[in-house]
């Protein structure tokens, strides 16, 4: 097998590539920039290129759109990108379009060998890789989804505003709704999202309430 590799930390790079020749992997690239690789790659195409999603200038998404160019232009070869961090939303712009040959791994997990040489099998055999705790975060985000779509139009509304520090009487403000309907719309938020307190008098379970409300509506809207 024969891999590139496109990593703007020579540390990490330097490992990585002594790690793939360590087991036999032969490395034909080892690029500090999306454009580098990009370049490099086109004089001679390896089976798969491995790309950090953060890359010089902004590291933000280049790694990213340096993967996507790099399918683009070498259907062939397969893209194996990393991350640091489980960053969602940014890594599943690799996978539109009938994805193939494409994969997605947290660096956590590179540095078991058999795991990085699957990864970059599968990969090279046109198969798609998405690391178990991305998965793990799409599943919980889809369930976090359902939970909301529980919740009327108003009730998002209300919800919304709860997120942004609003009290009830802020609310009605905003809304234009009297007391009572807010506190009938806030019910119904705890109800459909199934957060409960032991009962008793208004107190800090009602605030407690409130922060679990809003931490659902948070999260899902971080996976948007």
């Amino acid at each position: 097998m024969r891999v590139a590799v496109a990593e703007d930390s020579g540390i990490f790079r330097q490992a990585l590539v002594t790690l793939l020749t360590t087991v036999g992997i032969e490395v034909t690239v080892s690029a500090g920039s999306g454009e580098e690789l990009l370049a490099r790659v086109a004089e001679d195409p390896p089976d798969v290129a491995i790309v950090d999603l953060h890359m010089p200038p902004t590291h933000t998404n280049e790694g990213v759109v340096a993967a996507r160019e790099l399918m683009r232009r070498h259907p062939g070869i397969g893209v194996l990108v990393l991350s640091a961090f489980n960053e969602t939303p940014q890594a599943m712009e690799l996978f539109r379009d009938q994805p193939r040959r494409v994969g997605y791994l947290l660096k956590d997990h590179v540095t078991d060998v058999d795991n990085l040489r699957g990864a970059l099998e599968r990969v090279m055999r046109g198969e798609v890789v998405i690391d178990p705790e991305v998965v793990s975060r799409l599943v919980e985000a889809r369930h976090r989804e359902r939970e909301l779509s529980r919740l009327s139009g108003r009730e998002r509304e209300v919800l919304g505003l709860m997120a942004e520090g609003h009290s009830n009487a802020g609310i009605g403000k905003r809304l234009h709704l009297s007391a009572r309907t807010v506190e009938d719309h806030v019910r119904a938020i705890f109800t459909k999202l199934k957060i409960t307190s032991s009962g008793g008098p208004p107190g800090p379970q009602d605030s407690n309430k409130r922060v679990l409300a809003v931490l659902t509506w948070l999260r899902a809207a971080e996976t948007r």
